[in-house]
């Protein structure tokens, strides 16, 4: 179930909240009882390999444009 960040205008806490994403634009109180919240925007970091024994994409050329013009 996706994780939502929210942070509260009135008491400045940061909570996350568990929900569907269904009802991820649904206001969340924060844990003190405050109403006045704001969603934040998430930022997630994905390291490794995408899977076991997958093949790595074969080097481009670089540059701008994958090095097809010669930049």
């Amino acid at each position: 179930m996706p994780r939502y960040e929210f942070r509260c205008r009135a008491c400045g806490d940061t909570f996350e909240v568990n929900r569907p994403m269904a009802r991820a634009a649904e206001p969340a109180s924060c844990p003190q009882g405050h109403d006045d919240t704001v969603k934040l925007l998430s930022t997630i970091a994905v390291t490794g390999r995408g899977g076991a024994g997958a093949p790595s994409p074969a080097p481009s050329g670089g540059g701008c444009c994958g090095g097809a013009c010669g930049c």
